[in-house]
């Protein structure tokens, strides 16, 4: 949990970018250090499709975390966009930490991602994932592979899923904090709203349910949020790219979007702390992925101007 970043001199703060390629298990690594949810996570590649920020404030001071999409090769608008916001982030960051899948072998994007990185002038952490899949005969030529490239001042072996060498990066990342005064409000996690972060964890259980037929041509937008002390109602609609989408969504007799629906709705009550009523649709939308209108108004929904 966030606590107040004392006054005075020594307090650091600063921002690291959490670089990778899809799936290497950035958001995952997010929520641990971070010690909450913030980034929904799917084994599915491309499930962050925004840079999402994510806040650590402690005694000794604020680190805040820029988890960015997957860096990849992009063939529409949106991923365009996606890896864009990556690639800005070596440039805004004080420190980077690229996360690397260890249990899959090196390769060409691999070596794309570490030239990217090598060229940030920030200092450069490498952050080595799922060692918990990986034996230690096979782990150590990987990390030879990168400690030969002088690129990192610091490789940390680490699981974000059981929270092995979690904490000893984190350290690394404090160590590397230049001095400073907070940069957020020390009670805040994010400055993404709640809007963003429903439509998010509805997109999860969306992704969950159709992890194969689905991978990442949906969306989830926010029709309608009427907010009492102790209710939400929301409206959401769900777009697909293709009609045969829309069959798999809401499957038979509505009994796939009822289960979407249902889980979300559990999931947002907690999250929430309130009871919720979720109304979902599902709309056809052929190439959402290259519509500006409505790439623009999901970016406006994660930075809190939407309708």
């Amino acid at each position: 949990m966030s606590a107040e970043a004392p006054c005075g001199p020594g307090r650091k703060a600063g921002m690291v970018a959490l670089v990778g390629r899809p799936n290497a298990g950035k958001s995952t690594l997010l929520n641990r250090l971070l010690g909450e949810k913030l980034a929904i996570v799917s084994d599915r590649p491309q499930t962050t499709r925004q840079r999402l920020i994510g806040i650590l404030s402690e005694p000794r001071g604020q680190i805040v975390f820029l988890d960015t999409p997957g860096v990849h090769r992009p063939l529409h608008r949106m991923n365009r966009r996606m890896v864009q916001q990556a690639t800005d982030s070596l440039s805004e960051a004080d420190v980077v930490c690229m996360i690397v899948d260890a249990s899959q072998p090196f390769g060409g994007g691999d070596r794309y991602l570490l030239e990217l990185v090598s060229g940030s002038p920030a200092t450069r952490v490498l952050a080595l994932n799922k060692i918990d899949l990986v034996r230690k005969p096979r782990l150590l030529p990987r990390i030879g592979i990168y400690a030969d490239s002088g690129a990192f001042a610091e490789i940390v072996p680490l699981s974000a899923l059981t929270g092995d060498g979690a904490e000893s990066l984190l350290e690394v990342l404090w160590r590397l904090m230049p001095e400073g005064e907070p940069l957020y409000d020390t009670e805040l996690l994010t400055v993404h709203p709640e809007r963003f972060l429903v439509a998010e964890r509805i997109r999860e259980k969306l992704l969950h349910h159709t992890r194969d037929e689905l991978p990442f041509t949906t969306a989830v937008l926010i029709e309608d949020w009427q907010e009492s002390e102790t209710l939400l109602r929301l409206h959401a609609t769900i777009l697909v790219e293709r009609a045969g989408q829309k069959k798999i969504v809401v499957g038979r007799r509505g009994s796939m979007l009822k289960r979407i629906g249902q889980e979300a709705r559990l999931d947002l009550e907690e999250y929430l702390a309130k009871r919720v009523y979720l109304e979902l649709f599902v709309r056809h939308e052929p190439d959402w992925r290259e519509n500006r209108r409505l790439l623009a108004r999901l970016e406006r929904d994660l930075h809190g101007s939407g309708v």
